[in-house]
C-alpha cells in the first residue's frame, strides 16, 4: 500500500494537525497546481486505488480556476477516482470545494467572506460523525470566500448562517470547509503571511490573533480527536492491503 498523498497549493496551507493525527503513516506531499504536466506527475505516484489516503488542502484560488492553475482539473479527477475506489479522502477548504465539484456540486464564487472563529450547526449525522462530532462544542476556524452546494448522494454534516454546506460525507470521503488542521502556531503563520491577510486591517488581524490564542487550544484538542478517525480509516486500509498481499 502506497502512502497518503497530500496535495498542497501554498506552502503555508500545509496539513498541520492532519499530519499530526496520521502519526507514523507514510505521507508524500505534492504541489501540482500550476504544473501543465500535473497529470503525469500524479500518474507517477501509481494507481489511485493503491494510495493509503488522499488529503487536499486549501488555497486562495477558486476550484474551477483551471486556466490559471491547470493542475486543478487533474486534482478533481484524482479525487473522483479516489472516491470511486473507496480510498479515504479528506478535503479541506479549497480541497473540499475541489472534492464537491468533482462529485457534481455547484461552486458559487465569492458568495461570502467568512473569516474568524465560530460555532458550527451540526446536523444529526454531523453530531454522530466520528470526524466532525468532536468539534460540536468548540469554535472552529473559518477562512474562505467561495461556497459549494451539497454533492449528489452526499450527507450534510454541518452548516453556518453564511455557508449552508460546511461539511459533508460521501462514501469514503469527507469535505470540510472549516479548518480543523490549524492550531495557534499555524494561525500565527497565516497572520504573518501577506497573501493571507491582504485587505485586513491591523485591528482585524489583532482580533483574530487574540481569538485564536483564546479558543484554538480547545479546538485543536477536539480536532485531533476527530482526525484520529480519518487516520484509523487509513491504517485499516493499509492493514487490509497487507493481509491481501500476504495471502
Amino acid at each position: 500500500m502506497r502512502p497518503v498523498l497530500v496535495l498542497q497549493h501554498r506552502p503555508w496551507e500545509h496539513p498541520g494537525l492532519v499530519r499530526t493525527a496520521l502519526g507514523d503513516v507514510p505521507v508524500v506531499t505534492r504541489t501540482v497546481l500550476d504544473d501543465a504536466d500535473a497529470a503525469d506527475e500524479l500518474a507517477d505516484l501509481g494507481a489511485v486505488e493503491d494510495l493509503g489516503g488522499v488529503v487536499v488542502m486549501g488555497g486562495p484560488m477558486g476550484a474551477l480556476d483551471d486556466a490559471e492553475h491547470p493542475g486543478l482539473a487533474h486534482e478533481r479527477r484524482l479525487l473522483s477516482q479516489a472516491v470511486d475506489a473507496g480510498v479515504p479522502v479528506l478535503g479541506v477548504c479549497l480541497g473540499m470545494q475541489l472534492l464537491a465539484v468533482a462529485l457534481g456540486a455547484d461552486l458559487t464564487p465569492a458568495a461570502t467572506h467568512e473569516v474568524g472563529l465560530g460555532p458550527l450547526r451540526l446536523t444529526a449525522a454531523g453530531a454522530a460523525d466520528p470526524l466532525l462530532g468532536p468539534v460540536a462544542d468548540v469554535a472552529v476556524l473559518h477562512w474562505h470566500d467561495d461556497v459549494v452546494s451539497l454533492p449528489p448522494g452526499a450527507t450534510l454534516l454541518a452548516s453556518t448562517p453564511a455557508t449552508p454546506v460546511q461539511a459533508f460525507r460521501v462514501g469514503s470521503a469527507v469535505g470540510l470547509q472549516l479548518h480543523v488542521e490549524v492550531d495557534v502556531a499555524h494561525l500565527e503563520t497565516w497572520l504573518q503571511t501577506p497573501a493571507m491577510v491582504g485587505g485586513m486591517s491591523e485591528g482585524e488581524v489583532g482580533r483574530l490573533r487574540a481569538e485564536g490564542r483564546r479558543l484554538l487550544p480547545a479546538t485543536s484538542a477536539a480536532a485531533l480527536q476527530g482526525l484520529a478517525s480519518f487516520a484509523a480509516d487509513v491504517r485499516a486500509r493499509r492493514e487490509r492491503a497487507g493481509r491481501e498481499r500476504a495471502r
